[in-house]
């Protein structure tokens, strides 16, 4: 299947969905629904079935990643209380599933990450930007609180006195402050964002899909647990690879002095 057949769509190992509609980048909550489907899926998939999964990739449709919901809608909802929470929930409903999927996160952020689209770049694994990529807050400008765990992901990056100031200040931050705060992974020139964010996507597909899981696991408990709990938790996973297809794979490899091929 081509990636360009729709906004949600396989290319080889990569699930790539399009998050954004249009040339400012509104969030597409038709297309969240539908990769969330996709994702809650993830979890019962075979890691070493070669045509499954490998990794995830998030970009925009126009010249901006994503500048989060549609503002006029909120303006023109009626009760706005029970529209913009409906909206928080299906975005949270998409997020979840993200953020515990099995298999790594990419996000191609050309432009602007702007409120939900700053909370889908701190929820992935690795953000590619472009050079005059600008990442911003977003909700306090408009009179809102953030959604998309942003108060939750942000601390974590960027530490609590940095995530205050960012949040409550809205401040924008230039890719190179983002690359510097941990916000996002890498910079390259905007016109190979899409480009690079490809390439890892790929390359991150090609790897050992199971051990890739249990290290994002492990990194996501590590805020959670103590550190002879996580000693105990990096045992178990690293005998299970051991012990699994992709460890055989990777030992003989090693031995044949050869790369690994691990689909």
């Amino acid at each position: 299947m081509s990636p360009t057949d729709g906004p949600v769509v396989r290319d080889g190992r990569v699930l790539r969905a399009q998050i954004s509609k249009g040339r400012h980048g509104t969030l597409d909550g038709d297309v969240l629904a539908e990769l969330r489907e996709q994702l809650t899926k993830l979890a019962g998939q075979d890691p070493a079935d070669p045509d499954g999964v490998g990794a995830v990739l998030l970009v925009g449709e126009g010249e901006n990643f994503c500048t989060g919901g549609d503002v006029r809608a909120f303006a023109g909802a009626e009760d706005r209380y029970a529209y913009v929470h409906d909206l928080a929930d299906t975005f949270h409903a998409f997020l979840e599933p993200l953020v515990n999927s099995p298999v790594p996160s990419v996000a191609a952020v050309r432009g602007w990450a702007a409120g939900a689209g700053m909370s889908i770049v701190c929820a992935t694994d690795i953000a590619v930007a472009g050079r005059s990529t600008k990442v911003r807050p977003a909700y306090p400008g408009i009179g809102f609180s953030p959604d998309g765990g942003m108060t939750w992901t942000l601390p974590r990056l960027v530490g609590a006195a940095r995530a205050r100031r960012i949040l409550l200040t809205d401040e924008v931050l230039d890719a190179e402050t983002a690359l510097e705060y941990g916000v996002v992974s890498t910079v390259v020139d905007d016109d190979e964002v899409l480009a690079e964010a490809e390439r890892t996507a790929h390359r991150l597909a090609a790897g050992p899909t199971a051990a890739l899981g249990r290290i994002r696991g492990l990194l996501t408990r590590t805020w959670d647990v103590g550190l002879v709990e996580q000693f105990a938790a990096e045992a178990d996973g690293i005998a299970t690879s051991a012990a699994g297809p992709e460890g055989a794979e990777g030992l003989a490899a090693f031995g044949d002095k050869r790369p690994p091929r691990f689909h």
